[in-house]
């Protein structure tokens, strides 16, 4: 049995240039495993704490070097001869030793690093690609956390690719808020595999690249997850590069190819009404209109009633409850409903909306709960429920790999890494393809 020898912590920068944490974890076997914890811009109420430092005159208070004391001077002594095999025990002491219930006292980031390097070291203990190690554990999530048996759920566990979801234009908080609307993605749902939708995802990225140049828009600089960041009229003008980029492609808009919305609602949202810029050719000063939430929905439905797009997330703020509901009333038949800020990978918010029938998919980050077993378990009553499940990255990346081991365990339909640009995110995109050709090859 592999026993924690050392934990180690230390400050590293992710994709933005602000400070992270980053976790060794040493076992007495020789095996190792390390984990970087990502970071959000767009964060929601009710996500797990990061613990930055605040300290103005050090990386503009970005700093995270409190979170590295408090695992190396706390967390670690109370895991040393700990098993990393056993990932729920060890994540109810990390929680325990945190004592609060968003993870503030020694920060979510602490916490994330501890339990993803943890993951990794049992990994490498057991000679098994992550991946398989965490199908391993989304197995043994089904018998704790609350989450139901279901005899027919069980049958379908095995690792599977998932299709990316990848960001093609950038506004909100990704991008200066060069549109009212976060991410503009695409699902290539027609493609064979992992690798023939990989393909067309550059091939039409490329092309919208060109497209936007042609008509005088920026189509080389990109956001903070890839996509590019043109500053356009309107929501509706950037669905529509989207579909004129796919057919450049050679592909078929809905049956090849879907599009997707984040809207991160939340946002723009005052706590009564959405506040969204004018659509069509308005002066730049003009005021935002204010929007209630039949009216949004309106808005939506009409993009979705013109355009190929079969994913909506955050369509409405995270505490619009009766919002939501009458969104998933109007749209849930139509489309994927997910839920991000709404839902923010919490067992809690995730009963609610199952209860509440609303939404019909969860975003999963594994920041926003905080540690690697309360994931698996929000997925595990998620997908029990009939809710599909996104793992996703945030805009602040490393080129640590981990959501991409995640998606194929768990059998998560779609996985949201940004757009192939930037290196934090083409990491992930790599490690699909070599998992890809990894099970290929077992079949054979």
């Amino acid at each position: 049995m592999p026993t924690i020898s050392r934990i180690h912590a230390r400050e590293v920068l992710d994709s933005r240039g602000d400070p992270t944490v980053e976790v060794e974890i040493h076992c007495s076997s020789g095996a190792m495993g390390r984990a970087i914890v990502p970071a959000g811009a767009s964060t929601g109420r009710a996500e797990a704490r990061e613990l930055r430092d605040g300290d103005p005159a050090r990386y503009d208070g970005r700093g995270v070097l409190a979170a590295v004391a408090n695992v190396n001077d706390q967390i670690a002594p109370a895991l040393l001869g700990f098993d990393p095999c056993r990932q729920s025990e060890l994540d109810q002491r990390l929680c325990q030793l945190d004592g609060t219930p968003d993870k503030s006292r020694l920060g979510a980031n602490a916490l994330l690093g501890v339990s993803l390097a943890a993951a990794h070291a049992a990994a490498a203990a057991g000679g098994l690609p992550l991946f398989r190690h965490l199908n391993d554990l989304w197995r043994q999530a089904g018998t704790t956390g609350g989450a139901p048996a279901d005899a027919t759920f069980d049958k379908d566990m095995a690792p599977r690719l998932p299709m990316p979801m990848t960001n093609m234009i950038s506004g909100g908080l990704h991008a200066g808020g060069n549109l009212d609307f976060q991410d503009f993605l695409i699902m290539p749902v027609g493609a064979v595999s992992y690798s023939v939708g990989l393909e067309w995802i550059v091939r039409i990225h490329r092309r919208l690249g060109r497209l936007l140049t042609e008509a005088g828009f920026e189509g080389r600089l990109v956001g903070d997850e890839g996509g590019y960041g043109p500053r356009l009229p309107d929501n509706r003008q950037a669905a529509a590069f989207l579909v004129t980029a796919i057919e450049a492609a050679g592909l078929r808009p809905l049956d090849d190819v879907t599009i997707a919305l984040d809207v991160a609602s939340s946002h723009f949202f005052d706590g009564s009404h959405y506040r969204l810029r004018a659509e069509g050719p308005v002066r730049p000063d003009s005021d935002p209109v204010r929007l209630d939430s039949d009216q949004l929905i309106d808005r939506l439905q009409a993009l979705v009633d013109e355009f190929p797009i079969t994913l909506i997330e955050d369509g409405l703020a995270e505490d619009d409850w009766d919002g939501w509901r009458r969104l998933t009333s109007r749209l849930g038949g139509r489309v994927r409903l997910v839920g991000d800020d709404l839902l923010a990978t919490n067992p809690d918010r995730v009963r609610r909306a199952i209860e509440s029938g609303v939404a019909n998919s969860v975003l999963v980050k594994l920041n926003q709960i905080g540690t690697l077993s309360e994931t698996l378990q929000t997925m595990r009553l998620a997908r029990t429920a009939g809710y599909g499940c996104i793992v996703s990255a945030r805009s602040g990346e490393t080129e640590d790999v981990t959501i991409a081991d995640l998606a194929v365990a768990t059998a998560a339909e779609f996985i949201k890494i940004g757009s192939i640009q930037r290196s934090e995110r083409l990491a992930k995109y790599n490690r699909l393809l070599a998992i890809e050709e990894h099970l290929a090859t077992c079949a054979d």
